[in-house]
This record gives C-alpha cells, structure tokens and sequence, in this order.
C-alpha cells in the first residue's frame, strides 16, 4: 500500500484500510465525502455503501460514482437486516450523535464487526486547557470552540473500553494515533484519537 493518493490519506483511513479484508461489504455512516469508502473500493475492492445528512457531501460522493443513501444516524439503522454488512464504519462521528448508545449497538448488529474512531478527550493538551487555563479546550483533534462544536459528547479512550466491558463488547483490534504516527504508550493521556475494531460477543 504505497502508491499514489494512498500516501497522502489520512493516517486513521490507512489503518481502516490495514483492518478490512478484501472483498468486504462495508458500510460507513457519516461517510462525509467519501474519501474513506473511495480507498476501500479502490485498495480492498470493498462493497460501500455510505449514509449521509449533508447534501452537498452527498454530492460529492455521487460525483465520485459512490453509494450514499440520504439519512440521519440518529435515526437508526434499522432498514437494514442483521449482520447485513462485514463491517460497519463509524469513524469521527460517534460524538456527534445525540444517542451514542443507540449508534454503537446498531452498528454491531448491521456489521458482523464495527470500526469506531473518535478523538481522545484524556488527551494531556485538552486535560491542561482544562484544569490549568479553566477553558474548554480546542486541540487539532478537537479544532472547535465551544459555540461552533458539532460535537455532543466527549468521551476518552479508556470511556470507550470501559463501555464495551459493560455491554458485551470484545475488542478485536486497537490503534492509538498521534499527528503522523501510531502510538504504543500511555494512549489515553498522548494520542490524538483511537481506533477500535469490536463486535458483540456471541
């Protein structure tokens, strides 16, 4: 995997596209334009199809020859069957649903395995802006001022962990990410964002 628009793609897309095995169906809700599900067909010769609430975004995705149905995540998925899916991509976007909850179980019901990305509030740039300045941080991962935020909740990488242990969730695969590079130590407190690769555990 190292040619042309694939060493200019982000590092979160390239470890996504490390995990999916070839020829797999995958849906990515919150698909934005489409430069993840463009990779996976393109390197994995993956299926995708993507669900999207931003028109223009929609377009973007049409004018690319991309799938991308019309629809808000909030309002489920519940028009597409059991394990309907090989994997179901929800990266960057869990935070901004109003129920997260609701999110992450469908998305293990629809994929026989769900991919989740979100960026890290532990992080010790946010936990200083914090506790030491008092104001609510703004960081590359989190670029946002608070009025202007799309994001709705903030959760660590040890939130996530914690929430898949109390609702039968089993971590298949983890990846901790910092600007340009994987990260081995201390994830919670020094990486930007994660990657979490789960399923519910029969």
């Amino acid at each position: 995997m190292n040619n042309g628009d694939l060493k200019k793609a982000r590092l979160d897309h390239r470890v996504i596209l490390d995990w999916v095995v070839e020829g797999s169906s995958v849906l990515e809700p919150g698909c934005g334009q489409g430069d993840l599900m463009a990779l996976l067909s393109k390197y994995r010769k993956a299926s995708v199809s993507g669900i999207e609430i931003d028109e223009r975004a929609i377009f973007a995705c049409v004018s690319r020859g991309l799938s991308v149905s019309h629809q808000d995540i909030d309002d489920g998925l519940s028009e597409y069957a059991d394990r309907a899916f090989d994997y179901v991509v929800l990266n960057q976007c869990l935070q901004e649903v109003r129920k997260p909850h609701i999110a992450l179980s469908e998305a293990v019901r629809v994929g026989q395995r769900a991919i989740i990305g979100f960026a890290n509030f532990a992080r010790y740039d946010t936990r200083f802006q914090l506790a030491v300045r008092g104001i609510a941080p703004v960081t590359p991962a989190l670029p946002y001022q608070w009025y202007d935020t799309p994001n709705l909740h903030f959760l660590s990488i040890r939130d996530f962990v914690n929430y898949c242990g109390k609702n039968g969730l089993e971590i298949e695969k983890q990846a901790f990410l910092g600007k340009k590079h994987l990260l081995y130590f201390w994830p919670n407190l020094l990486a930007e964002s994660a990657l979490f690769q789960i399923r519910r555990k029969d």
